[in-house]
């Protein structure tokens, strides 16, 4: 977004009514509007932020399937990178969707025993997967280190640039008709009726339907029970009743959840990038990451878990991953952390010894406890939505639960099963126990 608008964006009131508020301008948020407005809905989006100035920001911009055990998350994986490719293609160039694929390396033979099990598993979930042999390795990545045993190839992982993603799509969106209003902060609900009160007009029930150019109905006023229906924000620009809000905003998922008397245990778990200076074009060709990342990102441990992550930008630039651990929202750096994610790329690529670091950044990855991320309506607030918790694979599934969202939200059938995904899941006697992925 322009300066000008961004400027025009922070001093506006918001809308008075709309058929569903978006709570976050990152790219799930973003993916969210977009297709909510191509299914005809007027859509106005807030965050307290900037544009992608949370998680997306700081983001690698995965779309991975080869990260993912078999189950519900590389499902919806696999459905959002369809998503990417086949409803996002045409605008692919605008967020540099690259289809570098994904090459992950077993530095021994049980770690390639324990890869090729994982893979011909994925592989029966419908995952294109192909072993690499020891000496192919250096053919698809010249630099790599001799020492490794052997990997996996993965041609449908790709890249996206997530900040340029999450502004585009929603400039598509504008161009739609929808509102995005950046520095506008949620600061409560507009509540009808309560646990005994009468029905809301629209959005009454947890998943009922949203007519298009239908409002919010009856008048409304903030507060009320936790029951009761979610009719609209509160925002210190003004209020927007709407049938149905959308929160999808990240790390924050669970404050906001908290605003309509909800949990929702997303949590923050901090990550670091390393940023190299220019090298060569084609330095790094693939995403290239170790065997073990894949146990890392299935790790419940707040401790500092690191796995090493490589992979190269159109601009030269090398980025360095991967570490996670639950320390709040403290974005101090830590220097084992960066040890750690220097020790593991020269492991990889053993030229980077000699290759300057220019920065590192932090971000916060939106952890649930089951791994899972929160997509669909939530019946203790009828009216309010989820679509969050994606951990760090957020950027990648943006996409599919973007398309979802909207299928369920106007009526459709969804393509995918959202049960496993449901908001009171973590609640006992929930849609079900907390799972692993």
């Amino acid at each position: 977004m322009h300066q000008d608008s961004m400027h025009q964006a922070m001093h506006q009131d918001v809308p008075k009514t709309a058929d569903l508020v978006v709570i976050g301008a990152g790219v799930v948020g973003a993916a969210a509007a977009w297709f909510a407005t191509l299914a005809g809905l007027r859509v106005v989006v807030v965050d307290r932020g900037a544009i992608a100035g949370g998680t997306s920001g700081a983001g690698e911009g995965n779309v991975l399937v080869s990260d993912k055990e078999p189950g519900p998350e590389l499902e919806l994986a696999r459905y959002s990178r369809q998503v990417w490719g086949e409803d996002l293609g045409p605008y692919g160039e605008l967020w540099e969707f690259e289809r570098k694929g994904g090459l992950v390396v077993a530095s021994t033979p049980a770690a390639l025993g324990a890869l090729r099990t994982l893979a011909e598993r994925q592989r029966a979930g419908g995952v294109a997967v192909r072993e690499v042999s020891g000496a192919e390795l250096h053919t698809l990545e010249p630099r790599l280190t001799r020492e490794a045993a052997g990997g996996a190839l993965y041609p449908q992982d790709a890249q996206v640039q997530p900040m340029l993603a999450a502004a585009h799509l929603l400039r598509l969106a504008r161009q739609r008709g929808a509102v995005v209003r950046t520095r506008t902060e949620v600061v409560g609900f507009l509540r009808r009726g309560g646990r005994t009160g009468s029905p809301a007009t629209s959005g009454g029930g947890a998943g009922a339907p949203v007519t298009p150019g239908g409002g919010a109905g009856a008048p409304v006023t903030p507060g009320g029970d936790a029951g009761a229906p979610v009719t609209g924000v509160r925002t210190p620009h003004g209020t927007v009743s709407a049938p149905a809000v959308l929160n999808a905003a990240g790390t924050w998922a669970g404050a906001v959840a908290g605003l309509a008397g909800v949990e929702l245990p997303v949590l923050p778990r901090r990550g670091f990038v390393l940023v190299t200076e220019p090298l060569p074009p084609a330095t790094v060709r693939h995403k290239v990451y170790a065997a073990d990342y894949v146990d890392a990102v299935a790790s419940s441990d707040a401790e500092l878990q690191a796995s090493p992550v490589v992979e190269g930008t159109g601009g030269g630039t090398v980025l360095i991953g991967s570490t996670r651990e639950r320390v709040g929202f403290d974005r101090r750096p830590s220097p084992a952390a960066l040890r750690a994610l220097a020790r593991g790329a020269i492991g990889l690529f053993p030229m980077l010894a000699s290759v300057r670091a220019m920065r590192v950044y932090a971000g916060f990855r939106p952890y649930c406890p089951d791994h899972l991320p929160v997509i669909g309506p939530d019946p203790r607030a009828p009216g309010l939505w989820h679509a969050c918790g994606h951990e760090g694979a957020g950027i990648g599934l943006a996409a599919g639960t973007g398309k979802l969202i909207a299928q369920a939200l106007t009526g459709e059938a969804t393509d995918l099963d959202l049960t496993p995904f449901a908001p009171e899941r973590f609640e006992e006697g929930g849609a079900d126990e907390p799972r692993r992925k």
